[in-house]
């Protein structure tokens, strides 16, 4: 596995952990469908979590949170469909973002709430 593939895996995993200790529920971690794919989907207050989480050694170039562009948003939209009627379920849903900078145990976490809502036409 390529040595960012790695980072990317750690950051996932340090998200995960972060979340728990907030009390959210991990349902699934890297659930895919075809080519979808949703990083964490939690669950916490009668609400679905989507978390899309980003991982970086640095910022150097650019925050983490700006990889979730327009056309992200919408796989994430899609992906998020295709959990929700896969798992029969009717709950609200939120997107957040978690950015995770650093190194593998010396991580800083940012947790962004309620990231963006969904575009109404995709």
């Amino acid at each position: 596995m390529a040595k960012h593939n790695d980072l990317g895996k750690q950051g996932e995993t340090a998200a995960a952990n972060y979340l728990i200790k907030k009390d959210y529920i991990i349902r699934h971690q890297n659930w895919r469908k075809g080519h979808l794919e949703l990083d964490i989907v939690a669950a916490k207050d009668n609400t679905l979590i989507v978390v899309e989480v980003k991982t970086r050694r640095n910022t150097e170039f650019a925050e983490p949170e700006d990889a979730v562009n327009r056309s992200k948003i919408k796989r994430l939209v899609k992906a998020t469909d295709a959990y929700l009627k896969l798992f029969q379920l009717d709950n609200q849903v939120q997107f957040d973002i978690i950015t995770v900078v650093g190194e593998n145990g010396n991580f800083k976490i940012e947790h962004i709430e309620d990231a963006f809502y969904p575009p109404l036409f995709t």
